[in-house]
């Protein structure tokens, strides 16, 4: 008796549902807010510890990993450069766009600061506000760019000097040539170690977002945002314009692809940014998708982990922009075309002070300090930070995506067959085809 591969094929195949990671979010996010409405309204403490010490995991153990993935992943992707052709263009080129896109966004952060006012009618005062613990001044940017010694930035996650520990070490490496190449080895190894077990640690993301959203709703509630709601508005429509106006406009006019296709592409890397609100953290994720949206893996494995670090739309461009009339207003300072000049000159040139890590306080600190305006303004925003950060930080995976496919698409050197088929969630493969059965005789 002969069973045909056809027959075989005709039968029907058992139902299998998978859950998409993307849905997982969602859930997550639901969940969170539930729970976090329930702890507030009910007032259930257990439950709103449970959810503070959820996330708080989650986002240590993302932390765990930035110190070692930043320097490896930095000093990789130098070398790496030796494999492309016109690495200096590239690299030249990257870092131009991550200038342009910076100022096109604190450009719209200053747009919409200027039209809305966000911090009149807040009933805030200059009493309200305390000076942060962090600071960032420019004497304070560039001398702690380099380290003291080797093991403080790694035991105090200063990833600025982490970088350029890194950067060093990379280029060391180039200049060694054959003679570096068992330590590139043992780095190349130890990166995909690491970001193996990152990988680990981003499938727990459903997890986090419960404890990360449900503690923002318990310990804020709707009341702070209702009364920072202008604030919150400009710098969620702010990032929404930069991310969905201005990074389409430009792959549509510049890189002249599909702008709906890169972020049926990107959207797991961007989506994981808003929950963990750590463009180091997403560094593993924003990478593979960028490879999946047709850059070549060596040109994709130097922009990314460098745009990890010093490229934030987000948070150095929109937010020190918007918040900084935040603050003049509340400290009735008047600003004028100097100073709206200033915060673009800092977003710019200072944005690798808010290194891939959650939060912005250094770099609003350094916007602040150049400005002279008072420090203390930074502790009015504080208390809305975290939900600030979510969208600030999905903004800047997005801008460290689009460049080097922008790069790419210029240079000539895009896979457009693969930006066409970047659509599947790199969290989501499905398993390779099974070749078909061969007929049999019984």
């Amino acid at each position: 008796m002969a069973v045909s591969a056809s027959s075989q094929a005709q039968a029907p195949a058992k139902a299998s549902f998978k859950f998409p990671f993307w849905a997982q979010i969602v859930a997550g996010l639901a969940l969170g807010v539930l729970f976090g409405w329930i702890a507030r309204s009910q007032d259930v403490s257990w439950l709103k510890t449970t959810l503070e010490q959820v996330g708080d995991i989650f986002i240590q153990l993302l932390k765990l990993a930035v110190a070692p993935l930043v320097f490896f992943a930095i000093l990789v992707s130098i070398t790496n450069l030796r494999k492309v052709n016109n690495a200096a263009r590239l690299a030249t080129r990257t870092l131009l766009w991550f200038m342009i896109t910076s100022l096109i966004a604190v450009g719209i952060g200053l747009a919409i600061g200027l039209l809305t006012d966000p911090g009149a009618g807040t009933g805030l005062t200059p009493a309200d506000g305390k000076e942060p613990k962090r600071h960032g001044s420019w004497i304070d940017f560039l001398t702690g760019i380099v380290p003291k010694d080797i093991i403080t930035p790694f035991t105090e996650l200063n990833v600025l000097q982490i970088v350029f520990l890194a950067a060093v070490a990379g280029i060391a490496a180039l200049q060694l040539g054959a003679k570096a190449q068992p330590v590139l080895t043992i780095a190349e190894s130890v990166l995909e170690l690491l970001q193996k077990a990152l990988w680990w640690v981003i499938r727990l993301a459903p997890i986090g977002t419960v404890g990360l959203i449900g503690t923002a709703i318990a310990s804020y509630g709707w009341d702070l945002i209702g009364k920072y709601a202008t604030f919150t508005a400009d710098i969620y429509i702010g990032c929404a314009l930069v991310m969905f106006g201005v990074y389409p406009l430009l792959l549509a006019t510049v890189a002249k692809v599909n702008p709906v296709q890169f972020f049926k592409g990107a959207w797991p890397a961007i989506q994981l940014a808003f929950v963990s609100r750590s463009s180091v953290g997403t560094m593993p994720v924003t990478q593979k998708v960028t490879e999946r949206l047709g850059v070549p893996k060596e040109y994709a494995s130097f922009a990314v982990p460098f745009g990890a670090t010093t490229k934030m739309d987000g948070c150095a461009a929109i937010y020190p922009a918007l918040a900084a009339i935040f603050i003049a207003n509340i400290f009735d300072v008047q600003l004028g075309i100097k100073e709206y000049l200033l915060i673009a000159f800092v977003s710019v040139v200072g944005s690798a002070a808010t290194a891939g890590l959650t939060g912005a306080t250094v770099m609003l600190t350094l916007t602040l300090s150049t400005l002279g305006l008072p420090l203390a303004g930074v502790g009015l925003l504080m208390a809305i930070d975290p939900i600030l950060d979510m969208m600030r930080t999905a903004t800047n995976v997005a801008g460290q995506a689009v460049v080097p496919v922008l790069v790419s698409a210029r240079e000539g050197i895009l896979d457009k067959e693969a930006y066409a088929a970047a659509s599947s969630s790199p969290l989501d493969e499905a398993p390779a085809a099974q070749p078909a059965p061969v007929a049999v005789a019984a």
